[in-house]
């Protein structure tokens, strides 16, 4: 049985870029723990693969997200070109089909301005000057954001685990932790019966996080709910119908979704989506439940917990239906996109996307928790409801993490600096 100093609980984007930091901070014995037998298998490859500008994000209720992906963009362009990875600059426009949605892009603009995107990088276009930029666009208004990239998280975090491991860090495959405790040692079993110690630990498992968290007695107030996201792949004859990423102010803005978009992917596919359908687990990928049992005890728990709060709100099961509607129906889903791209028809899609799974986490109040939740134990720290725009700003927020573990006490250890692609001190500079 191994004892390492820091011991990461999830091997995606997030935790992947926590170690590597900590690589090339300090001379640590440090290992990432992956129940699957890769890096990146879940929400770090099962993505859009947008590179987010914040210009919808609010910068005082989510001001970390926002000040992560602004500065993110750059250090994510940095390592690209470093390593020759995809890095396509496509552009987003979100549009708005009535004069109150032109409201919330109005909104959008300010926050924009609020969040450092500089002037030139977005503007407002009314009917014809959307029709101007894409033929084939339909919409009362559009806010045009040129930053936005489109790129492959996976890739990011398959080089990222590389240049982890190259100072030292140790990538532990299929192994799920089933139980681990917050003392003043960190001991992890695994499902196997295997164990390891650590001196600390840091949780970042996405849709697992919770779990975790409440193994070690921390965030027992809060539940989760996992919505899949679907996708359909445009044939290729259609795909540059549209040539830049479309969005669409939100129907339901209460809740943590987009409604269906235009997505244009870094290998040269097109597709429309996502939706957000319940699903008992954070990989059901297919169908509506897993093992008989983990589903029933995932229903005990929503209609125990907060999210039966959920269940009496009328906006929440409005959004339910039309949801699973898009999910059962290709001309549903393709029917929402036709609202601002009408020459698309549903033969223009033969084949489905790659789903994708959020899981945002609910307060007892039975509300979407809106921004990232932080939970310090006695020898370990707790990343959850982290979710989009989380891979867009995972190399600056990671950066964060590992500052706040510092002033905490948490990394009293000498720093011996190694050669990186970005500068902490900088970094840490912007928050």
């Amino acid at each position: 049985m191994k004892e390492y100093d820091v011991a990461i609980i999830g091997a995606g984007i997030l935790g992947t870029a926590i170690s590597y930091w900590l690589s090339v901070l300090y001379d640590l014995n440090v290992c990432v723990i992956e129940k699957e037998n890769d890096v990146a298998q879940h929400t770090s490859s099962r993505n859009t693969g947008v590179v987010h500008s914040p210009f919808y994000l609010d910068p005082k209720k989510r001001k970390t997200s926002a000040v992560s992906s602004l500065i993110s963009h750059d250090l994510w362009e940095i390592f690209a070109k470093k390593k020759n990875l995809p890095w396509f600059e496509v552009g987003t426009i979100e549009v708005a089909s009535n004069e109150q949605q032109q409201k919330t892009l109005e909104k959008y603009m300010k926050w924009s301005a609020q969040n450092g995107i500089p002037d030139k990088q977005v503007e407002l276009l009314d009917s014809q000057g959307l029709l101007k930029k894409e033929s084939n666009l339909r919409a009362y208004s559009g806010l045009y954001c040129s930053r936005d990239v489109s790129t492959d998280y996976g890739i990011f975090t398959k080089e990222l685990q590389k240049e982890s491991e190259k100072y030292g860090t140790k990538f532990l495959f299929n192994k799920e932790v089933k139980d681990t405790n917050d003392k003043s040692e960190i001991q992890l079993t695994f499902s196997d019966d295997s164990t390891l110690t650590a001196k600390f630990m840091i949780n970042c498992s996405g849709g697992n996080s919770l779990d975790i968290a409440k193994k070690c007695n921390l965030a027992k107030e809060y539940d989760d709910i996992h919505f899949r996201g679907e996708y359909w792949v445009t044939e290729k004859r259609y795909a540059d119908l549209v040539k830049t990423n479309i969005y669409t102010v939100a129907r339901f803005s209460e809740f943590p979704f987009l409604d269906p978009h235009w997505i244009k992917r870094s290998n040269g596919t097109t597709e429309i989506g996502p939706n957000a359908v319940p699903v008992a687990t954070p990989e059901t990928y297919e169908g509506y439940a897993s093992e008989l049992n983990v589903a029933v005890s995932k229903i005990r728990e929503i209609f125990g917990g907060n999210v039966r709060r959920l269940l009496t709100n009328r906006s929440f099961l409005s959004m339910l239906s039309k949801e699973f509607l898009s999910s059962i129906s290709k001309t549903a889903m393709v029917h929402r996109v036709q609202q601002f791209i009408p020459k698309v028809q549903p033969e223009y899609f033969t084949k489905r996307g790659t789903a994708g799974i959020r899981t945002p986490v609910i307060s007892t109040k039975g509300e979407f928790v809106k921004d990232i939740l932080e939970l310090v134990g006695e020898n370990s720290f707790h990343i959850v409801n982290y979710n989009s725009p989380g891979a867009t700003g995972a190399p600056a927020y990671s950066a964060l993490i590992i500052k706040k573990l510092q002033d905490k006490g948490f990394l009293d250890y000498s720093q011996k600096p190694k050669e990186s692609f970005w500068n902490f001190e900088e970094i840490i500079g912007h928050f």
